[in-house]
């Protein structure tokens, strides 16, 4: 150790000597970790931010594609197996096509996922997957160019579909689709998004509204819970689980859709939170590590790292955010406090 004056992790929680990995107290260990690459994005969706938008950073609060590549790599060196590029919106980093092919190259390789809007995805799918993208989540919560340029606050449904099918086409498989069903906007049509989805081969995901907006409007009397989206689903199509044990660490309960072999996820992260056995944790654009999406604190490696720290300087503080990680996020109970930080800041 060099000895250089690091901030301790908040709350003094260490991971004890010796530690191996990204172990927690209760035993979870993290194998899964999202990385926000910029938290800037092309849409204004209703339940995630302000029309106007948000102050973004600058780019020298960000981790340059040097710092982020190093910081991925002491995270795969502890154990992570997939990274998951996420924002704000991936696609506008204008490096990500490199840094991708940078990830791809770190012994041993990672998985690499991202989670997009799709815009832009026509152009940049194919050299994505050429640098080693393995596969993408597309949010899309509806398919009606009305509802979709009222939700977003832009008419772009077409770029979004556009670059579903390049992903496609591409190889970038499974294609999964991202959707957030809300009450009185789309949530009539959550049986037409799943036969869409369907025709075209892509594997549609719900997922419950959480509290993670800018504007901290959520509010849980108005969210469409799990079971409400499968009853509206269960009206036109046979929902048929999947056993439980092949779900392991996935946040999504899935079912075969009328006997397969196509299947629909739900992700209940508010009202059946599967917390016990999340392997799950997050690097925000600005180098700070979360060991939670709702965590109220975060450990900064954008500071230890311009100051000369050295891996197992960095691999230390990772481990001592991810050792003080909750049982659960609290989503419901009375001292349950939404993050300061929004969705667009943390990374999905």
């Amino acid at each position: 150790m060099t000895g250089l004056p690091f901030p301790s992790v908040r709350g003094e929680s260490r991971a004890p000597e010796g530690t191996v990995g990204l172990p927690d107290q209760l035993g979870r260990v993290a194998r899964d970790l999202r990385v926000s690459v910029t938290d800037r994005c092309n849409l204004r969706c209703r339940y995630c931010m302000p029309a106007e938008g948000l102050p973004w950073l600058a780019k020298p609060e960000m981790l340059t594609d040097d710092e982020l590549v190093r910081v991925i790599g002491v995270f795969v060196g502890l154990g992570i197996t997939q990274i998951r590029l996420t924002g704000g919106e991936p696609l506008l980093r204008r490096s990500l096509v490199d840094v991708v092919r940078r990830v791809a190259a770190l012994e041993p390789r990672p998985r690499i996922a991202m989670t997009t809007n799709g815009i832009g995805l026509d152009r940049l799918a194919q050299p994505l997957a050429d640098a080693g993208l393995d596969r993408v989540n597309v949010s899309l919560d509806t398919i009606d160019p009305q509802e979709f340029a009222d939700l977003t606050r832009r008419d772009r449904l077409h770029d979004v579909e556009l670059g579903l099918k390049a992903a496609a086409a591409a190889g970038l498989a499974p294609v999964k689709v991202n959707a957030v069903a809300m009450r009185g906007i789309n949530d009539h049509s959550v049986g037409d998004l799943l036969q869409w989805c369907l025709d075209r081969g892509y594997e549609l995901r719900f997922i419950e509204q959480m509290p993670l907006d800018a504007q901290h409007g959520w509010d849980a009397s108005t969210m469409i819970s799990a079971e409400e989206i499968r009853e509206r689903l269960g009206e036109r199509f046979e929902l048929t689980p999947l056993p439980a044990a092949d779900r392991g660490s996935a946040p999504a309960e899935r079912f075969l859709v009328d006997g397969g072999p196509f299947t629909v996820g739900i992700i209940a992260s508010v009202s059946a939170p599967f917390c016990a056995a999340c392997d799950r944790t997050r690097l925000t654009a600005d180098g700070q590590v979360r060991n939670c999406l709702f965590s109220q604190r975060e450990t900064d490696l954008l500071g230890p790292l311009r100051a000369g720290a050295t891996d197992e300087e960095l691999a230390a503080l990772i481990q001592g955010e991810m050792w003080r990680k909750a049982p659960g996020h609290g989503i419901g109970t009375a001292d349950f406090v939404q993050p300061d930080r929004p969705m667009s800041a943390i990374g999905g």
